[in-house]
């Protein structure tokens, strides 16, 4: 089974809320005893602040109240301040609509107070808003216009909020480096300030990143250093957050009851809160717990009441877990059928969010298996697909390692501090000594001077002793490499002599081959010719015999009819069939041939232009056919120059044109009002040229694609084809460096791709 979703937790800390918040009590002490209304307010904001972390419906009420208070005294800035709040807590209620409406007039309230610094947290709300719905690159975009304001003016306190919730942004979308980089610049900010509370977001989100990136033991030692610090500060949210991300590392780990007792306690605290999208996702949790502990009854009731309380959170990350486990549930039952519905409306949710990682691609790939269970073989190709390339990108090499580089170098640059702080305490110490350290100065001296005198001569011996061990290893290196050069050397014989051998077989079994072809071709030309001469007498008898038919009998002159035409049916079959081995000898004459060597640089637009005109005409001619077919060429604006065998090159569109006239009047024969089309195309991709042969007409069927290029495999009858055409037409293209494809549907229409190497100065030396 999968493991859990990570849950990343978005943070607004307006300016009020600082490593020093007061308790709830000294604040209501404050509030009873503020000297003006103005001021009054301001603490009203903070203590909404506080309550957001404990319970939600509490700092939603305190706010709504606030803002009508500071509307009655036109009061800008506290109402501004307390629609942010208000905004804030609405977004983890999912109640989005109301989000905008807040931020939208809190932005206008900062507009004609003209600070930019308030303007800083708007775009913050408006990133929170879009991150929490998994818009991750409209959060972006919002985050960094804070980063841009905060950078120019200075905003350290807001600074360390927008890099945290950038950072989370980009871990949702996969780009580790681009994290990791944003939430050290914020950790690091929240540990000059000494801000437990904004450390305490920074390490649960940090390690939700760890947890990504597959170091299960670096996120888990985060989690419980948030965890505590969330206690000593009385920050409930973070707590929770730490408790459900536990429970999805040790769901992982299948250490099942762990991770239950742990999901549990986060819904617990979901429910005090008033957060019902981590306590969905958190009974989620437990759900899937159970069931891995074959507790299926009870699982997938406590899953449905996750999915009722997920509804109505209305967020799309939390509604696609629930049902997503709900599939899993039922798929562990072997209830696939039952299991696919589930599946699909857990991704239907998300199809206007930006999420991307490596449990979506698990659970396309749980619904691949679902599918393919049902007898739904295309859609289980087409989800498995999907799954791959997710699975591909997120867990790209590439992208780990440069987020395990910029962790080696976070952990570098503290411990450097540590060595500059250790460095200036022992310069004070130095400077408090100096006053000591000049009455032995003098003493000093002398010793040095006689110290060096020792040293200089040591010096010079080890220098010369190193000198002489470095002359000898530079020795010791040159044999070995000249061994290993020499056992190259004798190793690439020995495979150019076993080359030699094998080519000299083949050259042998080629000439044979030619020569068997050569001739059987001879006496099959005669079978061939006789068969045709003796249908012609056939033919002479039979009209002698007729006009003297008053001498035969009725039952004589139509035996004879009849043995007449068998005996013609014969010969034809004679001559069909040994035209087609002719032409198969002769195909074989053509393989066995020795290629050309006379290499030309031609320019492709204007070659095929004119051979594939001329190849559509022979192959009307050979197939006396008089369809009508549109030939149709979009070729590259640009002149593109290849190295060609043109002899050779041309008897490859030969063969293609003859493929696309037969498979066109085929399905002429079975359509009307068939619009016969060949389209040719050319296009430059990189140092490359494609060349693109597509015609409308009956298709290959899917089974047969893969034995196109098998010698003597064909899709006509046997008096049509040989089975050699796309197999000589191949081995051509291949002996140009280039490459040859197919691509088919039954019914529909044929492509050939042929991708040739553009000429190059080195090529044509």
């Amino acid at each position: 089974m999968k493991p859990f979703f990570t849950i990343s937790l978005f943070l607004i800390s307006l300016q009020f809320v600082g490593a020093q918040t007061p308790k709830l009590d000294s604040l209501n002490r404050l509030i009873s005893q503020a000297p003006t209304d103005t001021a009054r307010i301001n603490l009203i904001n903070k203590k909404a602040a506080l309550l957001t972390d404990i319970n939600l419906d509490s700092a939603i009420s305190l706010s709504q109240k606030n803002i009508s208070d500071a509307k009655r005294i036109k009061y800008k800035q506290g109402e501004a301040t307390a629609r942010l709040r208000l905004a804030h807590c609405f977004n983890f209620k999912g109640n989005y609509t109301a989000v905008k409406e807040n931020l939208k007039l809190a932005e206008s309230l900062y507009g004609s107070l003209k600070d930019s610094a308030y303007l800083l947290k708007v775009y913050n709300a408006y990133g929170t808003m879009y991150g929490m719905q998994s818009k991750y690159d409209s959060a972006i975009t919002f985050f960094e216009k804070g980063i841009a304001i905060a950078e120019r003016n200075g905003y350290k306190a807001n600074l360390g909020n927008t890099y945290l919730n950038v950072g989370i942004a980009y871990d949702m979308l996969s780009n580790r480096p681009q994290a990791l980089r944003f939430q050290q610049k914020a950790l690091t900010l929240a540990e000059s300030e000494n801000n437990l509370r904004d450390q305490a977001f920074c390490l649960v989100n940090m390690a939700n990143l760890y947890k990504g990136m597959d170091d299960l033991k670096g996120a888990e030692q985060r989690y419980h250093k948030a965890l505590k610090l969330a206690r000593q500060e009385g920050v409930k949210s973070i707590e929770l957050y730490s408790y459900t991300n536990l429970a999805s590392i040790y769901t992982g780990q299948h250490a099942n009851q762990k991770a239950y007792e742990f999901a549990m306690k986060a819904a617990i605290l979901g429910k005090e809160m008033g957060d019902d999208g981590i306590q969905a996702s958190s009974l989620s949790l437990g759900a899937t717990n159970l069931a891995e502990q074959k507790k299926f009854t009870e699982a997938e009731k406590l899953n449905k009441q996750a999915m009722a309380i997920a509804d109505a959170s209305q967020q799309p990350l939390n509604i696609h877990q629930t049902y997503s486990t709900m599939g899993t549930i039922l798929k562990m039952q072997g209830k696939y059928a039952e299991a696919i519905p589930y599946y699909e409306k857990s991704f239907a949710v998300l199809k206007d969010a930006d999420i991307y990682d490596s449990q979506t691609g698990e659970i396309y790939a749980e619904l691949s298996a679902c599918y393919e269970k049902t007898g739904n073989y295309n859609k289980a190709l087409a989800t498995y697909k999907t799954a791959a390339a997710i699975t591909d990108s997120v867990r790209g090499k590439e992208n780990i390692r440069k987020a395990t580089e910029l962790t080696m170098n976070y952990e570098f640059d503290k411990k450097q501090q540590a060595v500059e702080a250790e460095q200036q305490k022992q310069n004070a110490i130095a400077k408090a000594r100096q006053l000591a350290l000049l009455a032995g100065l003098a003493l000093t001296l002398l010793l040095a001077g006689v110290s060096f005198y020792a040293y200089r001569t040591k010096k010079k011996a080890n220098t010369l002793l190193e000198s002489q061990k470095l002359q000898l290893q530079n020795q010791k290196n040159q044999l070995e490499q000249q061994k290993e050069q020499l056992q190259k050397t004798l190793t690439e014989l020995r495979q150019t002599q076993r080359q030699l051998v094998q080519a000299e077989k083949m050259a042998t079994m080629g000439k044979l081959t030619k020569g068997i072809v050569d001739r059987i071709l001879n006496p099959l030309n005669y079978i061939n010719n006789f068969a045709l001469a003796a249908k012609e007498l056939l033919n002479e008898l039979v009209t002698v015999t007729q006009k003297y038919q008053t001498n035969y009998s009725q039952n004589d002159l139509e035996d004879l009819e009849d043995s007449g035409a068998m005996l013609n049916q014969n010969l034809e079959k004679i001559n069909e069939h040994g035209s087609s081995t002719a032409r198969i000898l002769q195909d074989m004459q053509k393989l066995l041939k020795e290629r050309s060597s006379d290499m030309a640089v031609v320019e492709i637009n204007s070659f095929l232009e004119h051979k594939i005109n001329d190849s559509l005409k022979i192959a009307l001619k050979s197939n006396a056919s008089s369809l009508p077919i549109n030939l149709d060429f979009s070729l590259a604006p640009q002149p593109l120059e290849v190295n060609l065998l043109p002899h050779e090159f041309t008897q490859v569109l030969v063969s293609l044109i003859d493929n696309s006239c037969y498979s066109l009047m085929e399905k002429s024969r079975r359509a009307t009002g068939f619009a016969a089309k060949i389209d040719v195309q050319t296009q430059q991709i990189d140092d490359h040229v494609q060349i693109q042969v597509r015609d409308n007409g009956r298709g290959i069927p899917a089974k047969e694609l893969s034995q196109l290029f098998s010698p003597f495999f064909t899709t006509k009858p046997t008096a049509k084809g040989t089975g050699l055409g796309l197999f000589m037409s191949r081995d051509v293209v291949e002996h140009l460096q280039g490459q040859m494809t197919i691509d088919s549907v039954e019914g529909e229409y044929t492509v050939v791709t042929i991708l040739l190497p553009l000429t190059t100065a080195d090529s044509l030396v």
